[in-house]
């Protein structure tokens, strides 16, 4: 696909997704939403994707929503009816939230590379990340509050699983920027590192040895983490054994079993 907001590069079973607005500080308009969707759609569906990274071209990784795009919001659910008004706007608010959620839901595992400003619709996004890699400079925000109205995509359901409720709340109703290093403290990124070179070199590193491993045992601890997030521990024990009731008897483990025998190195398909 062509792109008129993001990069896409595949190399080695990596994706590489980069948001590609550097001169508004990679600040998301309606294009940007849409097509990152659309990108990691791809990367669900293209068998030769094994991992992604996320990445923002310039000096920012995403500095939230396009402003143009929340003041034009007013003239995009214009109706004469009120409640259809109102219904326009609940549609739009669930189409950004399946835009977000399109990383989560991707079966390759997501990594997000953060330099800069992470704020806003910006955390959204990486919240639903699997992995996140922040660079020294990367600065973190839920600026909900600050511009008048609540957080409506995702990060309101996704903070507090990832740094604790008394943290989520405490940004949540701040709207303080976190530095990078206190983000590692409260285990909202996996590590830092000292730029954002350095943070994509990470991230890219990680994604290329997630791609080594068999693709049916990486997809499906993906789907085994998601589902035993959002349910009880019995629930989610019964359903890993359904799954590996279907998936466990793959050629994949034939070769991963005969590489730890003879001390060579597995090789799978896509």
């Amino acid at each position: 696909m062509d792109y008129s907001t993001l990069t896409v590069t595949l190399d080695q079973h990596v994706a590489h997704v980069a948001l590609n607005r550097p001169d508004k500080a990679n600040s998301l308009n309606e294009a940007m939403w849409q097509e990152l969707q659309a990108a990691l759609e791809w990367c669900d569906a293209e068998p030769q994707v094994r991992a992604v990274v996320l990445s923002g071209n310039g000096k920012h990784f995403c500095a939230g929503i396009d402003l143009a795009m929340l003041m034009g919001m007013q003239q995009a659910v214009e109706d004469t009816c009120e409640a259809r008004k109102r219904d326009k706007l609940r549609r739009l608010i669930l189409a950004l939230q399946a835009n977000v959620s399109s990383l989560e839901q991707c079966r390759k595992p997501v990594i997000a590379a953060i330099h800069g400003a992470c704020v806003g619709g910006a955390l959204d996004i990486v919240l639903a990340a699997d992995i996140r890699i922040a660079a020294a400079n990367a600065v973190f925000s839920v600026r909900e509050v600050a511009v008048g109205m609540v957080a409506d995509v995702g990060t309101l359901q996704r903070l507090a699983r990832v740094v604790g409720e008394g943290n989520a709340r405490e940004l949540a109703l701040t709207a303080r920027d976190l530095p990078a290093a206190e983000a590692e403290r409260i285990h909202l990124v996996n590590r830092v590192q000292p730029d954002a070179e350095s943070a994509l070199a990470d991230a890219l590193a990680t994604a290329a040895q997630i791609a080594a491993m068999s693709p049916l045992a990486v997809r499906g601890t993906k789907e085994i983490l998601n589902y035993s997030r959002d349910h009880t521990v019995a629930d989610s024990l019964n359903y890993v054994a359904t799954w590996n009731a279907a998936m466990l008897l793959s050629e994949d483990i034939q070769q991963a079993v005969m590489a730890a025998v003879t001390g060579g190195k597995a090789t799978f398909r896509d």
